[in-house]
């Protein structure tokens, strides 16, 4: 029998601000001792009230408009309730019926064509504290208990393994775009779960899900969903029913694996949190943050692809804004200098990204600006280097921060374009290698590049290529 499976993504999101959510201490943990960062608000200490982040709201909604959502005029914080050690004061300060951001989309790229992904709802809570587990003890670090965590939830829109892992990316991209959260998984700042379910292929009548834990990574949530998925399928053809429960992922052993029964809403006991008012949103300041969201990267993307550029530079170019705002500045250098897209594309994906692969570098400490990459691709468009040694020469202007004509004259790296000089060079690598120079007239194309490669190497790489290949047919074919 065909199945088909039914995802929802739930997403958990560290908002990048300089406190926690509700109250001032440092949101900065990374690396201190453990409980440092803590007051009575945040260890949920009798008599300590809690005060909301206005930069984290402000987080949210700007996330929100960006998965064009709806901002409703109202929205409050709730209570939810459960019994973990992780919540000092046994309750989440967090939102339940009237959100920050709710009803909006995210359009993903997949195998099979675009998908509409629908969000129900980005609303804002507090984190919670870390447990660390001994054999027969756990430690907990409050460190993090009351960071601004965002929490973006979807409908069960996503179809496969693969979606799911498309549509983190591509949220990933968002909430880094924004400046809003780090996205980086491995480190805990964006943590998912996913509510799986598996039915009768074409049936409309849904199956039970189970929710999947401890994703940490993007691979473990295409590789957790899949095996839920078959799992789902092997308890149904065996007679079996799936329950409603949390499962965990095994990374180890590769395997989805009983937690806990699934709590209901009513379980956690959501009310109105009575130490905060309700938030009222006025027009003009969300106004004001819409005009702050920025241009998104699957719109830069296209605007790379319509400058010019094969479609797979320009998605790759808007995947990081940095990088994508280092392009821009250097495609309006270049339309000044009539230097086209598609070979900015080439050097930025090529030499540039070659070397910020080779260490920690990053675009934003790069010591060679948009105009200087401009300038090294022009000595080369105008023929003054060969393509050759424009990459040497970058790749010194890299090392040195030195500028491209700088280090040209310098090293005396100007092509040579003088017919006779190359024509006695040319004459010099036929005479000193008769063997390929026959096999070149007996129809061995390929002999005449290794002939090419000689007189690029006795010129020192400076030779202009096309004149050297040109020299080279007409003294061969004599």
């Amino acid at each position: 029998m065909a199945y088909e499976a039914v995802i929802g993504m739930e997403v958990h999101a560290q908002i990048l601000t300089g406190s926690k959510m509700f109250c001032a201490c440092s949101a900065d943990y990374a690396g201190a001792p453990p409980n440092a960062h803590t007051c009575p608000t945040c260890l949920g200490m009798p008599g300590a009230l809690p005060t909301a982040n206005k930069a984290a709201v402000e987080a949210t909604i700007r996330t929100g408009l960006a998965l064009g959502c709806e901002i409703p005029p109202y929205s409050k914080f709730d209570r939810k309730n459960y019994p973990y050690p992780d919540l000092p004061k046994g309750y989440q300060i967090s939102q339940y019926d009237l959100p920050l951001c709710r009803d909006g989309r995210l359009e993903v790229e997949t195998e099979a064509g675009r998908r509409r992904v629908r969000i129900r709802r980005v609303h804002l809570e507090e984190d919670t504290a870390k447990l660390i587990h001994r054999p027969g003890a756990t430690l907990i670090d409050y460190n993090r208990a009351g960071v601004p965590l965002m929490e973006i939830v979807t409908e069960a829109d996503i179809r496969t393994a693969d979606e799911a892992w498309q549509y983190l990316l591509s949220l990933r991209r968002i909430l880094r775009y924004l400046g809003v959260c780090t996205g980086n998984m491995e480190d805990g700042a964006m943590r998912c779960e996913a509510n799986v379910s598996v039915m009768l292929a074409g049936s409309h009548e849904l199956g039970t899900k189970v929710e999947v834990k401890n994703l940490n990574s993007f691979r473990s949530v295409r590789q957790a969903i899949a095996y839920e998925i078959e799992r789902q399928i092997g308890v149904i053809e065996s007679g079996g029913t799936v329950q409603q429960v949390t499962m965990g992922w095994d990374e180890e052993n590769h395997r989805t694996v009983f937690q806990r029964s699934k709590e209901f809403a009513e379980d956690y006991r959501y009310f109105p949190e009575p130490d905060l008012p309700p938030m009222v949103h006025d027009a003009a300041w969300i106004k004001g943050l819409r005009a702050s969201v920025p241009e998104l990267p699957e719109a830069v993307a296209a605007r790379f692809a319509n400058a010019g550029m094969r479609l797979e530079d320009a998605r790759l170019l808007a995947d990081d804004r940095a990088v994508a705002e280092y392009v821009d500045a250097a495609l309006a250098i270049g339309r000044e200098r009539e230097i086209d897209a598609a070979t900015i594309a080439n050097w930025v994906t090529g030499e540039l990204f070659r070397w910020l692969s080779e260490g920690t570098h990053d675009i934003a400490t790069m010591p060679v600006s948009p105009e200087s990459l401009v300038s090294c691709i022009a000595l080369v468009q105008r023929g003054t280097i060969s393509q050759g040694v424009g990459k040497e020469v970058l790749a010194e202007m890299l090392d040195t921060g030195r500028e491209a004509a700088q280090i040209v004259e310098a090293r005396g790296l100007r092509q040579i374009s003088d017919k006779d000089a190359l024509l006695e060079a040319v004459q010099g690598v036929i005479a000193e290698n008769p063997g390929p120079a026959d096999d070149y007239r007996g129809g061995k194309e390929a002999a005449l590049n290794f002939l090419m490669g000689q007189v690029m190497r006795a010129t020192r790489g400076q030779a202009n290529a096309g004149l050297v290949r040109q020299l080279l047919r007409s003294e061969l074919d004599r």
